[in-house]
């Protein structure tokens, strides 16, 4: 039985007498408490109409992954099963170096620019998270080029719509301005607005099916919020609108493109986290939980991956998941900590992992000190690998 199209309706409910949608046409209608509750559901509520007929990624595939840090994680879940995600090779590649970094739409589709087309920026844009330069080296453009001249598969992930830009070029940042090099006579900050947001997400589109017409299209939104705002508003409403613009523009392409382009996809990997849980966040309340990121992992397996996972392992899966966050929603922290080392443990000691952290944290260019501070990751990791190897194969049959 296929989870996402199980009971699936023939056409979209109707109307009942009172407006409302007739009875038995529950998956196309927004679920209730009980529903959501369900291991079904994330299948039947959220991911229905969005998948793909049959499973593509299989272990010759090619895949290029990245965009904001949510791409990180579904490349080193790829990356774990076997697949090859060259993304998370070492390499001379932006995309391979600062894969989890380019969240706005204008610096993902600057590399696409830079690699396809030679469109090289007229002042320096590309910083790292410590200010440190990513410039225009051609031997690393041809690096991207050969990484995109190969890829069967491009997921790519967006993150968020506040920009800092170059006011006499008009040309955009990766991120803020570093602090010693900002002028404020030239470098100013705004929301993309939807137009300019479509804009560079039809220009990607349009560059990935010249250059590589076969080639499957994943588009996916961060579940990951803002960690501070430019706007004099509050962040958390700052952040609803910086999401609802993403996912407002990949909802127009999506309609404009995908009855002419069955192979353009939207993974709504944002609406798991933030629809299927009651505890979708750590403490943070930015970054999912580990065991609802689990289930985002599993269910983009099942349905874009042919590692034979079924709907019966998912569910289990997310049976488990939903068991957890009901025991999460009344625990203190010391017990909530307690309940979610195991699930934290496995997540970080599977094939590569420690590896993939270790090279992202060089990159970030912390310090030993800085680390030992850090909550959980490495050092609950330590502590309870050798109770956890059961439960690492059963998060990563596959692996």
């Amino acid at each position: 039985m296929d989870g996402a199209s199980s009971e699936l309706a023939t056409t979209p409910a109707v109307q009942g007498a009172a407006g409302e949608p007739s009875i038995g046409e529950t998956e196309y209608c927004f679920p209730n408490r009980r529903q959501i509750a369900d291991p079904t559901a994330i299948s039947r509520f959220i991911l229905k109409g969005w998948m793909p007929d049959q499973p593509f990624i299989d272990h010759k595939t090619n895949i290029v992954a990245f965009g904001s840090c949510f791409a990180a994680n579904i490349g080193r879940y790829l990356a774990n099963l076997g697949f090859d995600v060259v993304t998370q090779r070492e390499g001379a590649a932006y995309v391979q170096q600062i894969q989890d970094g380019l969240v706005n739409v204008y610096a993902i589709c600057q590399q696409f620019e830079w690699a396809w087309e030679n469109r090289v920026p007229q002042v320096e844009l590309w910083h790292g998270w410590k200010a440190e330069d990513y410039g225009y080296d051609e031997e690393v453009r041809l690096a991207t080029k050969e990484l995109f001249d190969a890829a069967d598969v491009f997921i790519l992930t967006f993150g968020l719509s506040e920009i800092w830009y170059d006011e006499p070029t008009g040309e955009v940042f990766w991120r803020a301005v570093p602090i010693e090099r900002f002028d404020p006579s030239r470098h100013k900050f705004r929301v993309a607005t939807f137009a300019e947001t479509l804009d560079r997400m039809r220009k990607t589109y349009a560059l990935i099916r010249k250059h590589r017409p076969a080639a499957r299209i994943v588009f996916t939104l961060s579940p990951v919020g803002l960690a501070a705002t430019f706007r004099p508003v509050s962040c958390i409403t700052a952040n609803a609108t910086s999401k609802a613009l993403l996912r407002s523009a990949i909802d127009q392409l999506y309609r404009e493109v995908h009855d002419s382009d069955p192979a353009f996809f939207y993974f709504p990997s944002y609406e798991v986290v933030t629809a299927g849980f009651n505890q979708p966040f750590g403490s943070d309340l930015r970054h999912p939980a580990v065991h609802v990121l689990n289930c985002n992992m599993k269910a983009f397996e099942r349905y874009f991956c042919t590692t034979g996972l079924t709907d019966d392992d998912v569910q289990t899966v997310m049976a488990d998941a939903l068991a957890l966050d009901e025991r999460l929603k009344n625990a203190t922290p010391g017990e909530r900590r307690l309940l979610v080392e195991p699930e934290v443990a496995a997540w970080n000691t599977k094939k590569g992992a420690k590896v993939v952290t270790r090279d992202m944290r060089a990159r970030r260019n912390r310090s030993p000190r800085k680390l030992a501070s850090l909550p959980g990751w490495l050092a609950v990791a330590d502590r309870v690998v050798r109770h956890v190897k059961r439960a690492t194969r059963g998060w990563f049959g596959r692996a």
